[in-house]
């Protein structure tokens, strides 16, 4: 007798055990993954009903104290604040920093430990004044402890700059004249003009009037609202519509040849006229990073 006639097929057979077997791995799979799924998902956010402001601690004014790191070095300020409202606040704030060209590139003598800035006319020093606004944000979301805000701002400013360069002549730049090498067709530059120290320099100096403004976001830390420790990052900036000369506003044409000890000389004129190399420069940006420590009254 033949397997077909006794209604008996292996092919059948092993396509009924092979679909049992899918669907028991489909099953198993399904009952696995559902914790996991229910597992990634998070529960939603609570919000708090009522956030602590200045105002409910019945605090309406801050003086702070500001210490801020940016391109042009270290700074330091202050500012007062004036609560407006439970989330908005606004500001004075002022201070000093140093204002530095972006292309300045320090040297160090390896000799005498000098520092040198290599086309530096003159340094500059800025003041703002500014007044802005500041916005705290996600105050249901986000506990009173770690106060997360907005703020910006703008106002006058002051730079006075003095110079870096003793230009005893008034060239617009530093001189140097060429000290021949013995025994060599060759020479080197040797400065006739020194270098002011920080502190030198200032009787001759000018002010100059412009603006200055900040954009930034941060946070407020601490649960007390009498003190205030807070952290900011942002970008800030100077404009002067005339702009400041930092760098050497000319350059020689080039320098004379060393006659037997005599050392060459640096051609600051041709036909008259002086050789450009500088033009002053008006918008001085830079990031900031600021910390301050203050309270409220």
């Amino acid at each position: 007798m033949s397997e077909f006639e006794c209604g008996y097929s292996p092919m059948l057979n092993f396509r009924t055990v092979l679909s049992r077997c899918f669907l028991i791995v489909i099953v198993s799979l399904g009952v696995g993954f559902s914790p996991a799924i229910a597992q990634l998902q998070e529960p939603e956010v609570k919000k708090t009903k009522f956030p602590k402001t200045p105002l409910s601690e019945d605090l309406h004014n801050s003086v702070s104290f500001d210490f801020f790191v940016t391109n042009f070095g270290f700074g330091l300020g202050g500012h007062y604040t004036r609560v407006v409202g439970p989330y908005t606040e606004l500001t004075f704030r002022t201070g000093i920093t140093g204002i530095r060209n972006v292309s300045e590139q320090t040297f160090q003598n390896a000799f005498n430990g000098r520092r040198v800035i290599p086309n530096k006319y003159k340094r500059a020093l800025g003041f703002p004044f500014i007044i802005g606004v500041k916005q705290r944000l996600f105050a249901e979301q986000i506990a009173d402890n770690f106060r997360f805000f907005v703020g910006g701002g703008a106002g006058p400013a002051m730079a006075f700059t003095y110079p870096y360069v003793k230009d005893n002549n008034n060239n617009g730049f530093r001189d140097f004249e060429v000290i021949p090498i013995p025994g060599t067709q060759q020479g080197r530059l040797r400065p006739r003009e020194d270098v002011n120290d920080f502190f030198s320099g200032w009787s001759k100096g000018n002010t100059h009037w412009g603006m200055s403004g900040e954009i930034k976001i941060g946070v407020d830390f601490g649960k007390s609202f009498s003190s205030r420790t807070t952290v900011e990052l942002g970008y800030f900036f100077y404009y002067f519509k005339e702009g400041l000369q930092i760098l050497e506003p000319y350059k020689p044409f080039g320098y004379t040849a060393p006659s037997g000890t005599l050392p060459g000389q640096p051609i600051d004129k041709r036909n008259g006229n002086r050789n450009s190399f500088n033009q002053p420069q008006k918008l001085f940006g830079t990031p900031q990073i600021k910390i301050t420590f203050g309270g409220l009254w």
